[in-house]
């Protein structure tokens, strides 16, 4: 049973990709064997900032590695070391549909919040589906909002096969359940579109700000607030602190009596002591650039290896070779 899951190096990581996507991921290292990759590809329909790129692609390994990804167990590179993966991504564009890509969820709701448009952006779940398949992977850890996508690599996979012969293991989406999407500062799903994110290895002083920055409604510490698991501090801290910690909390906020800036306060803490194991590895991975070079080079070779031999599949099956 093979995992796969990547994340772009198009910022910071917060915690909505660590609970939606990375700890699912890294948690799969014990059930299966675990490929992982640096969308860098990606990133480029919305990053243009070269040496920015280089930057956050660094930081990503060191984000990653330090947040429990073990290379001794899994296969880590940077998705532009395999080039296999564009010629894939061409190959699988001759079938997928327009009206297909047209109904993507994501490419349309970027557009509403002002992306601009360009082919990348629009062709992203194509590129998606060629770093899925080119590993014959069986599960992709995603977000519930990423889920479409992988729903459209199967039927791309679906109908390659249906079209030349078996060629492609048709994968599986994997969500967990309540964190699948991580609410942002202002409500909506966090993501570094929004700007509303908190970030796994941010400044202390930053953090706290922004937390305590949250803008909850007018009522007062003394009324009752029968919606509290709208909340979005209540929803924060039900990823962050003991199960037992949050439902208290939770359940003085609904009685209430709670004052909101109590409220957020103990959500900081309890963010801050979740990474603060994760900080310190950081901070020791940083001190040797050497390590995640080593690393990264050897996951990108073998990446290469098993990307070769599927990628000889397609061209044969599809008359390429």
């Amino acid at each position: 049973m093979r995992t796969l899951t990547g994340i772009q190096p198009s910022g910071t990581l917060h915690i909505g990709n660590y609970f939606g996507a990375m700890q699912p991921a890294i948690q799969a290292q014990t059930r299966g064997d675990c490929f992982y990759f640096i969308a860098d590809y990606h990133s480029m329909t919305s990053l243009t900032d070269a040496a920015e790129r280089r930057k956050n692609s660094r930081d990503v390994a060191l984000d990653w590695l330090a947040c429990g990804l073990d290379p001794a167990k899994s296969v880590f590179w940077q998705q532009s070391d395999v080039p296999q993966v564009c010629e894939l991504s061409w190959i699988l564009g001759t079938l997928t549909p327009m009206g297909l890509l047209e109904r993507a969820h994501s490419y349309k709701d970027k557009i509403a919040k002002g992306i601009s448009p360009n082919f990348g952006l629009f062709a992203y779940p194509v590129l998606m589906a060629a770093d899925i398949l080119l590993f014959n992977s069986n599960r992709v850890p995603v977000g519930r909002d990423q889920k479409q996508h992988v729903e459209m690599t199967r039927d791309i996979a679906i109908k390659f096969n249906q079209t030349y012969g078996e060629t492609f293991v048709v994968p599986e989406s994997e969500i967990r359940e309540g964190v699948a999407t991580v609410p942002g500062l202002d409500g909506q799903k966090m993501s570094k579109s929004y700007g509303n994110v908190l970030e796994i290895f941010g400044d202390e002083k930053a953090l706290r700000k922004k937390i305590m920055s949250i803008v909850m409604d007018s009522r007062t510490p003394q009324e009752p607030k029968p919606d509290a698991d709208r909340n979005i501090a209540i929803q924060l801290l039900k990823l962050v602190a003991p199960a037992a910690v949050a439902a208290d909390f939770e359940n003085r906020l609904r009685a209430g009596g709670l004052g909101y800036g109590d409220l957020k306060q103990a959500l900081f803490e309890h963010y801050w002591q979740f990474f603060a194991e994760f900080r310190a590895k950081r901070a020791e991975l940083a001190a040797d650039p050497g390590y995640v070079d080593r690393v990264l080079a050897e996951g990108a070779e073998r990446a290469r290896t098993v990307a070769a031999e599927v990628l000889g599949r397609a061209r044969s099956a599809s008359g390429l070779a």
